[in-house]
């Protein structure tokens, strides 16, 4: 492991490397590095995932095992890696309309192919400045700052350390990329409601229910810069619930809307974000609600926490209380997000200054270069990051 001088940035560009909130010069960039969380793709890689998903806690298989039945429930094969195929595709079809020739290369946290393989190919092929984006929006341990130490551990692992320097772009949860296809779904969604319960008045009995990955409460309060003191969610469910309104103002439509979590995973005796959308399900039930819009706010792509925990049990609670549900689309490869992601890489490759920036909350545009304790996980505290200021 290579020393950090205090007030500079590990393996980083010399733009990023002083650490500035946004890189407002030019670098040139050799490699794309799309960065994911990887999925198991047949039945005997699911055990073998989830050991790497939950490496370090030392949970015995037989407790992964009932774990295992979301993924047994669709042959083994999680989508998100068909998923990150097209994406790559479509990144590199869409850079290569816009003039940009920069190879991107693809790895995951916890399934192959994995981060270490893709630095490795990226040296082979002679790249040694990547600018990195990761399938996650939004600010918190697992969505940015466990990226940014896989990718110092991945450096060090393979001897590339010091050799190799990877950038990563802003947190993009408001970029208007991301947000074109949420308003979309929202607009298309309540419409369908409409179509399907004729004369329903949307105002007072449907609700917009805004669904995100919950976390530890304790990692929440610690997402983003402490000194923006977004209080006990921290900047994850600030941004979230800053979007969500921006979607809902883009929609117009006056349809009441809540922000909810799911797929919490943590032991009962550990507080994680709440309400959680089924429990938030039966609490409308009673107060006259017919009808609900499932929005998965906090996902990129239709990954296994959309398919299993909102098109099946989010789906069946709803019918359970005698409510329409309808899901509108994540971002996937809709056009508008797939420019956006290349309109954040070129903001990196071009050094586009802050002011010129999209950004639709006013929480944005997020940070190039991560604050120091940024994003810090409770159980593990800080260790080696990439992107951002230490710790």
């Amino acid at each position: 492991m290579t020393d950090v001088l205090p007030g500079t940035v590990r393996s980083a560009s010399e733009p990023a490397s002083s650490g500035p909130e946004h890189v407002e010069q030019p670098v040139a960039y050799d490699g794309i590095l799309l960065a994911s969380f990887g999925g198991p793709e047949g039945q005997d890689d699911v055990i073998p995932f989830l050991r790497n998903v939950t490496r370090g806690r030392g949970i015995p298989d037989e407790r992964l095992e009932e774990v295992a039945h979301h993924y047994r429930h669709f042959g083994g094969i999680s989508p998100i890696n068909g998923q990150n195929r097209a994406l790559k595709a479509a990144l590199e079809a869409e850079l290569a309309a816009r003039g940009v020739d920069l190879p991107v290369y693809w790895g995951n946290r916890n399934w192959g192919p994995f981060l270490s393989e893709a630095l490795q190919q990226a040296s082979a092929d002679g790249r040694r400045t990547l600018l990195a984006i990761a399938t996650s929006a939004y600010s918190s341990y697992s969505s940015c700052r466990q990226y940014r130490e896989d990718f110092a551990r991945e450096l060090d692992e393979t001897g590339l350390t010091g050799s190799m320097t990877i950038d990563k772009v802003r947190q993009y949860f408001d970029h208007p990329g991301f947000v074109a296809p949420f308003t979309a779904g929202v607009e298309a969604g309540l419409a369908e409601l409409e179509q399907r319960l004729p004369g329903i008045d949307l105002e007072r009995e449907a609700k917009v229910l805004f669904c995100t990955h919950s976390i530890p409460s304790s990692d929440a309060g610690r997402s983003g810069p402490h000194a923006r003191g977004f209080g006990e969610g921290g900047a994850y469910a600030a941004q979230h619930e800053a979007v969500a309104e921006v979607v809902m103002q883009r929609a117009g439509r006056d349809v009441p809307w809540a922000l909810v979590y799911q797929s919490r995973s943590g032991p009962p005796s550990q507080p994680w974000l709440e309400p959680d959308v089924n429990d938030a399900l039966r609490e409308l039930a009673p107060t006259g609600v017919k009808a609900v819009l499932l929005v998965p706010l906090g996902f990129v792509s239709d990954h296994m926490e959309v398919k299993c925990d909102l098109d099946t049990e989010a789906m069946e609670t709803a019918e359970e209380l005698g409510m329409t549900a309808v899901r509108t689309p994540t971002p996937g490869v809709d056009p508008a997000y797939v420019t956006g992601l290349v309109d954040l890489l070129l903001e990196r490759i071009q050094g586009t200054p802050k002011a010129e920036r999209p950004a639709e909350t006013g929480l944005g545009p997020w940070y190039d270069v991560c604050r120091p304790g940024c994003c810090e996980n409770v159980r593990l505290g800080f260790r080696p990051a990439v992107a951002g200021l230490q710790p």
